[in-house]
C-alpha cells in the first residue's frame, strides 16, 4: 500500500459541470448534493451543472468547490477506507481537509464556507479589493516588493505561495495595477491582474476573523483521523483548538503550500487530489511525487489503483 497525502483545492478550481460525472454516476454524490441544498437554500444542481454567473462569486464558489471536493472523497473512501499521512488543503481547501479527516461535517463545512464567502465579500466591499499572479519572481524579490510598497502608502502584500516563481499579491486593485510595471522590471514573466473581487489572505480581511472565529466553534469536532498542515504555519495539527486559532488567521496571513509540500513530501509516496487538478499542476514544480486527481468515475478509478 502507497503512503498518500490527501490535498484539496481552492477558489480557482471552479468550473461549470463539475461534480456532474459524480452524479450521474453515484446515489450516494446525488444525496449529498440534495442534502447541501437543503441545507442552505441553494440550488447546488443549477449552481454546479447549468450556465450561470454565481459560480464566480465567493460565497457561491466556496461551498461549490468543498462539495465536490467531499463527494470526492467520499466516493473513494466507501472504495477504499485508507487513512492518509496527512492532508493539506489550498486556502478553500483546508476546509475541505477538515471534513475528510473527520473534524467537520460536509453539511456543517458547506454552510461554514458559504459564511466565510459573505464575510470576505462584506470585508473587502468599497476597498476596490483584487488579486494579482505573479510568474517568474521568487519569494524574497516579492516580499520586498510588497514591502517597500506599503512604506510607500500602497496595500499590497505577497498573499499565496503557490510554486517556485508563482506567487499571488493581494490587496487594493489600485496598488496592484501600479505595481505591475515594477513587477516586471524586477523580472516577473507576467504580471496579471485576476477577475476578482476580494483580496484574500491580507489585512484587508480582518473585519472577518473574528464573526469566523465563533462559527468555527459551533461547527468543529475534535475527531481527527489524520493531521492537517495549516497554511498559516505549514505545521501539522490535530485539534479543535488549534484549527479555531489558526482557520481565521489564514484569512489575513498568506497560504504557505509550496512550503507545506516541500516541507512534508518525503512523507508520502503520492499525492491525491480530490475534485480538482490544480494543486496537481503546483505540485509538479515543487515535487517529483505524482498527484491523482479525482474529478470524476474514471480518474477515481485511477487514484484507486495507484494507492493500492
Amino acid at each position: 500500500m502507497q503512503k498518500a497525502a490527501f490535498i484539496f483545492p481552492g477558489q480557482g478550481s471552479q468550473a461549470i459541470g463539475m461534480g456532474k460525472d459524480f452524479y450521474d454516476n453515484s446515489e450516494i454524490a446525488k444525496e449529498m448534493i440534495d442534502n447541501a441544498s437543503d441545507a442552505t437554500g441553494i440550488d447546488f444542481k443549477a449552481l454546479l451543472f447549468e450556465e450561470n454567473d454565481k459560480l464566480e462569486q465567493t460565497e457561491y464558489t466556496q461551498p461549490a468547490i468543498l462539495l465536490v471536493s467531499a463527494i470526492a472523497h467520499k466516493l473513494f473512501e466507501n472504495s477504499e477506507n485508507i487513512k492518509p499521512q496527512f492532508a493539506l488543503g489550498h486556502s478553500l481547501g483546508e476546509f475541505s481537509t477538515l471534513v475528510s479527516v473527520g473534524a467537520l461535517d460536509y453539511v456543517d463545512g458547506v454552510k461554514l464556507v458559504h459564511q466565510r464567502g459573505k464575510l470576505m465579500k462584506e470585508a473587502c466591499e468599497g476597498k476596490d479589493a483584487g488579486m494579482m499572479a505573479l510568474i517568474g519572481l521568487d519569494d524574497e524579490t516579492v516580499e520586498k516588493l510588497t514591502e517597500e510598497a506599503r512604506k510607500e502608502g500602497k496595500e499590497v502584500w505577497a498573499a499565496n505561495y503557490n510554486s517556485n516563481g508563482q506567487i499571488v499579491a493581494a490587496g487594493k486593485k489600485a496598488d496592484l495595477a501600479a505595481m505591475e510595471s515594477v513587477f516586471k522590471e524586477a523580472g516577473a514573466k507576467r504580471a496579471l491582474l485576476l477577475n476578482m473581487s476580494v483580496a484574500s489572505h491580507c489585512p484587508l480581511l480582518q473585519s472577518a476573523v473574528e464573526p469566523l472565529k465563533a462559527s468555527l466553534q459551533e461547527s468543529l469536532q475534535d475527531s481527527f483521523i489524520a493531521p492537517v498542515v495549516s497554511n498559516v504555519t505549514a505545521e501539522k495539527y490535530n485539534t479543535k483548538a488549534q484549527a479555531i486559532a489558526l482557520l481565521p488567521e489564514q484569512l489575513i496571513k498568506p497560504v504557505l503550500y509550496k512550503h507545506s509540500i516541500e516541507k512534508f513530501a518525503d512523507d508520502v509516496d503520492l499525492f491525491i487530489e480530490f475534485g480538482g487538478n490544480v494543486l496537481k499542476g503546483l505540485n509538479r514544480r515543487t515535487t517529483k511525487k505524482p498527484t491523482h486527481p479525482v474529478t470524476d468515475m474514471a480518474s477515481l478509478e485511477a487514484a484507486i489503483e495507484a494507492i493500492i
